[in-house]
């Protein structure tokens, strides 16, 4: 959005890395790798990380000479996720722990607080994975991923028996100079979607709002993913709507979690930019991954005179032939932790999230 524009196991990560963006990763194998830029590994004191050491370091030479790059964020990203089930079992959540740093921040946006490290990110995801499964079989799939090395984010979706979904959201995760997981922010999809009312409460709540200049800008052309979301938010926001509107595909698909249905072509992006630009608001950026085909990134809405911000996550995804923004997820916190209308759902169909699931499979990407 310009204002709100904002693995399966080592071979599987592998796979999944270099054949692009697929929903499902091309192998599954039982394993989970500490990998790191150039697929050097080092060992380190998290038992689930250190059995594959000596497995990554002893590939490098097939992988160089391949010129293939692994990307160690999506990579381990993928094999908790998918392997080790880190979203739907105890076992998984364990081992998703034991990838973090002792000081991991886990900002599940769901809760009033953060959950500080690495034993209470454990038993947070324990517990959850507990809810989940008591009345039937939890799922847990990834819609979209990044291609990011250092971090990376993914769009996901609850489901149940591979015959139900449910709730959907993004996540972002930032590991630290030794490979382990120091940051999540994890925000679902508020249940209640107030769409165009949205605007009007930003609006009256920066009525006295002094306008100001737009910023001075260089006009670039950013290829990168992560360097597109860069400059639309950290250089041109505020500035001329056209400026940002030339990064965007004429068949871009636009999710903003605040609203019912999605926005599709440029002309609905436009408008809903146009909407959104108005004295007063600022979508301040906070942390980006590296990702080159898609990119995550935080952010938190700041308005003038407003005590606190609302936190959010978007993901974008670019065709990397013309650098041109195909597919964007916004999603916002609730200003009510737990939501509850999130929390109401989550007990009525826990392994779902909530009310009126849909079938599996229904929702090309997670829409």
């Amino acid at each position: 959005m310009q204002q709100l524009t904002t693995t399966v196991g080592f071979l599987a990560a592998y796979l999944y890395c270099v054949s692009g963006f697929t929903q499902t990763p091309l192998l599954n194998t039982k394993s989970i790798a500490k990998i790191t830029t150039g697929c050097k590994a080092e060992a380190t004191t998290n038992n689930v990380l250190d059995s594959f050491v000596s497995m990554i370091n002893n590939n490098n030479g097939n992988v160089s000479n391949n010129n293939k790059k692994f990307l160690m964020a999506q990579s381990l990203v993928l094999s908790l996720i998918n392997d080790e089930q880190c979203y739907s079992t105890v076992e998984g959540a364990q081992a998703f722990a034991e990838a973090c740093a002792v000081d991991i921040v886990y900002e599940d946006r769901f809760e009033p607080q953060p959950i500080v490290g690495r034993a209470a990110v454990a038993e947070h995801l324990k517990f959850r994975a507990l809810a989940r499964s008591k009345n039937g079989s939890a799922g847990f799939r990834v819609d979209k991923i990044s291609d990011g090395n250092t971090a990376c984010g993914f769009a996901w979706t609850w489901t149940s028996n591979n015959s139900l979904e449910g709730l959907r959201g993004t996540t972002f995760v930032e590991l630290n100079s030794n490979n382990q997981i120091q940051f999540v922010r994890e925000i679902p999809e508020p249940l209640y979607k107030p769409g165009d009312l949205i605007i009007e409460v930003l609006k009256a709540a920066t009525a006295d709002a002094t306008p100001k200049p737009p910023p001075n800008y260089i006009s670039k052309t950013p290829k990168k993913a992560n360097e597109i979301a860069k400059y639309l938010f950290n250089d041109v926001q505020g500035a001329d709507p056209e400026e940002a509107m030339r990064f965007f595909d004429e068949s871009i698909v636009y999710r903003d979690f605040n609203y019912e249905d999605v926005l599709n072509g440029k002309a609905e992006v436009k408008k809903f930019i146009e909407d959104f630009s108005f004295p007063g608001i600022t979508f301040a950026t906070q942390r980006f991954d590296d990702g080159v085909k898609a990119t995550c990134f935080t952010w938190e809405v700041v308005l003038e005179g407003a005590p606190s911000a609302i936190k959010g996550i978007s993901f974008y995804e670019i065709d990397t032939d013309t650098g041109l923004i195909t597919y964007v997820r916004d999603v916002p916190e609730s200003g009510i932790k737990p939501p509850p209308l999130g929390k109401i759902a989550r007990q009525f169909r826990p392994a779902l999230g909530v009310f009126q699931p849909v079938a599996f499979g229904s929702r090309k990407g997670g829409l």
